[in-house]
């Protein structure tokens, strides 16, 4: 395939996938996501099919049983709900679908997993050194900090560059996306550096998680080829700033939402949780490490 036609099938297939992430309890039909993309639905689903490696069919319906195991394990919200928001008319058929695919049952599966372990990375954030003095520079502290705050922010507007595998590959998606950025001069000091984690490595397999590197941009940016925009939602988040190496970022996570969300009265929201990055691995110590984790609230 040319480079220019693979660059126009990659955006938009890049502008369908994030419809279906924001749209996941609406319809998704074969006529409504081909148009998201321009396409005949003939020709859209076979593209889809070729270049995702799963048809469209499977991958809405992987991403809603992921999306319900998730619910499982992270709310406490009845089975036969979780089943109903997945698109599921009866409890049977949902057990049926989740065994086959966890094999265990929707309650045997959230009874083993409330011992939360998510998120677990390591090396995986990369920033080229020409753009390093864009970061701010950030006061050290030691130890892990557990003051959690309540933030309610306005959407933000990013350009990103999806990265599918495991986590502790996405390197690569930031070098692309800050070296691409860096050289049309889209990188300044206001820059805000995003991790958008839309995957629990527990539960989606290695090699379909999906991670987004993102960083923010105004509404004047174009997106092209690979590089895609998208915006995170705003509203309400409890914030956790995790001081130290990104290796142990599994362990704020687990503080976050395995313990300070269940003991506080509130929910998470059906949105990804996403990671500020305040300083740059390629001048900070490990230890000297500052993230801002955002977990959604209803």
């Amino acid at each position: 395939m040319k480079s220019a036609t693979l660059k126009f099938y990659k955006e938009r297939l890049l502008r369908v996938l994030i419809y279906i992430q924001q749209q996941l309890d609406e319809p998704l039909t074969l006529k409504i996501l081909a148009a998201q993309a321009h396409l005949s639905p003939y020709h859209f689903h076979r593209i889809f099919t070729g270049m995702i490696g799963e048809s469209l069919h499977l991958h809405i319906r992987r991403l809603r049983l992921e999306r319900s195991a998730m619910r499982l394990k992270y709310s406490q919200k009845p089975v036969i709900q979780i089943a109903l928001e997945a698109g599921y008319e009866t409890h049977e058929a949902f057990s049926r679908t989740f065994r086959n695919v966890f094999h265990s049952s929707p309650s045997q599966f959230r009874k083993q997993n409330r011992s939360i372990q998510i998120y677990s990375r390591s090396g995986i954030h990369y920033h080229p050194n020409h753009l390093l003095k864009n970061f701010k520079t950030q006061p050290k502290r030691k130890g892990i900090q557990m003051k959690v705050n309540l933030k309610t922010i306005q959407p933000l507007l990013v350009a990103f560059i999806r990265h599918t595998g495991p986590y502790s590959e996405c390197g690569k998606a930031w070098d692309r996306l800050l070296t691409l950025l860096g050289k049309e001069g889209l990188i300044d000091s206001k820059t805000q550096f995003i991790g958008l984690c839309h995957d629990d490595p527990e539960i989606t397999p290695p090699d379909k998680i999906r991670y987004d590197a993102c960083v923010t941009v105004d509404k004047h940016f174009k997106p092209e080829g690979e590089i895609g925009v998208q915006t995170i939602s705003g509203g309400n988040y409890a914030v956790l700033t995790h001081f130290g190496s990104y290796s142990k970022l599994n362990e704020s996570y687990k503080k976050l939402i395995g313990t300070w969300i269940p003991r506080s009265g509130r929910e998470l929201r059906s949105a990804p949780c996403f990671e500020i990055y305040l300083n740059s691995p390629e001048n900070t110590e490990p230890e000297d490490l500052i993230t801002d984790i955002y977990a959604p609230l209803t």
